[in-house]
């Protein structure tokens, strides 16, 4: 006969070796700080209730004071309590709100609304603001859901996240139409970046156009980021339309990127305002015409000319550049004379300004940060996310910028002496 035994063959110490991960990982802190959570909250509102009608819980005034204006709290009574789900970094609780009825002027009766927890609340701003820091974080929908499902014992959904994020977007469209005509703005940055979004159910890429903007004092700040189908004079065009109908003031310097569209939409708008070619994406081009034998030598002729310490210095250099280039590999020198005056242009600042002007380096920056954030979702759900999930990223604090370097001379205008390019 066979003898069935239900007893574990498995010796003690190597049960409790199977045991699950943070199975034993009892808190008694948290345990008893979130027990009294629910009695701290409903007291609150108690107390908020009870400030309402000058009387505690089953107090009567004395009929004396029965009129309204006999004393400073309202007339009414208590109706017993409502059930309220609450979520917040402490997890959800469930409480019992007091319910009470005030008499009007009219003779008529209203709903107490409490201030302390506002009708339909279901989040405190704290949990928020985590859910919608770990978004702007890089972290997806469901890697949210996932990592504050302990925290908050399972209670953040898909369309919890959504919904905070529907809140963000009505700061977003705020922002969006806000007025520049106070911002003291005297300088402007501008460049765009390519992102991959849904459109129509197919990954499709779109440019993200960027303006960040130098005030009077040298703090950058982000004035507008547009998604648009691509770089061109007509979207630019849309965008700096945008910014004037805004009462964004006419700018003294602009630093681009060299896009063509760009530079033909800044000439219709704010023709003769002097503009710096980014020398970052100039030496990018030169080293794309260059066999990759030679990129070394000519990053170093290029940086040697660019950072000098004169303008004297930068002018003599350039020529001796072209010179070099024009024998050794034509298509460089070509391609340097192509930017023409305003690849110098940040030299008729003063020096301390230039490490600044000289490039789009702010703007770059931002894009860097954005694709990291961005690298674990792939595709971005449509293009006005891609937009509003940028502008988060600064306007939650998560990305910071600082004042330009040289920023105590921009009172100092350019000085108007083109620099003398004939090789």
């Amino acid at each position: 006969m066979t003898n069935t035994s239900t007893q574990s063959t498995i010796p003690p110490t190597e049960a409790e070796s199977l045991t699950g991960l943070f199975d034993d990982w009892f808190d008694p802190i948290e345990t008893a700080v979130r027990e009294q959570v629910r009695g701290f909250i409903q007291a609150l509102i108690e107390d908020e209730l009870e400030a309402t009608l000058s009387r505690p819980r089953y107090g009567r005034l004395p009929k004396s004071d029965a009129a309204p204006a006999a004393g400073p709290g309202a007339v009414g009574h208590r109706h017993g309590h409502r059930p309220r789900s609450l979520l917040g970094s402490f997890g959800r609780v469930e409480i019992e709100v007091p319910r009470a009825r005030l008499a009007e002027p009219d003779g008529k009766t209203s709903e107490w609304r409490s201030k302390v927890l506002p009708a339909y609340q279901r989040r405190t701003r704290v949990v928020d603001a985590l859910i919608a820091g770990a978004y702007l974080a890089g972290t997806n929908t469901r890697r949210v859901r996932r990592a504050f499902a302990t925290l908050f014992g399972g209670a953040v959904g898909k369309d919890v996240v959504s919904r905070v994020w529907r809140k963000v977007q009505i700061d977003w469209e705020g922002w969006n139409a806000r007025s520049l005509a106070e911002e003291p703005i005297v300088r402007l940055i501008l460049d765009g970046t390519v992102v991959r979004v849904r459109l129509d159910g197919k990954a499709t890429a779109i440019s993200l156009l960027v303006v960040i903007g130098v005030r009077t004092d040298g703090q950058k700040v982000l004035l507008a980021i547009r998604s648009m189908g691509g770089e061109s004079a007509e979207a630019w065009r849309t965008v700096l339309d945008d910014l004037i109908t805004r009462g964004l003031r006419r700018p003294e310097f602009l630093i681009v990127d060299g896009a063509p569209g760009l530079e033909k939409a800044i000439a219709a708008v704010w023709d003769g305002v002097p503009v710096q070619r980014c020398t970052v994406h100039k030496l990018r081009n030169l080293l794309a015409h260059a066999p990759e034998r030679l990129r070394a030598e000519l990053t170093d002729d290029y940086n040697a000319m660019m950072y000098s310490a004169s303008r004297e210095e930068i002018l003599q250099r350039r020529k001796a550049f072209v010179r070099k280039w024009r024998v050794k590999h034509w298509a460089v020198a070509n391609s340097l004379e192509e930017a023409g005056d305003r690849l110098f242009t940040f030299t008729t600042l003063p020096p301390m300004q230039w490490r600044s002007a000289r490039t789009t380096n702010a703007i770059e920056r931002l894009h860097e940060e954005f694709k990291r954030r961005i690298k674990t979702q792939t595709v971005l759900p449509s293009a006005e996310t891609a937009a509003m999930l940028f502008w988060s990223l600064l306007a939650s604090g998560q990305i910071t910028m600082r004042k330009v370097d040289g920023w105590q001379t921009l009172a100092l205008r350019p000085v108007d002496q083109p620099i003398d390019l004939a090789a």
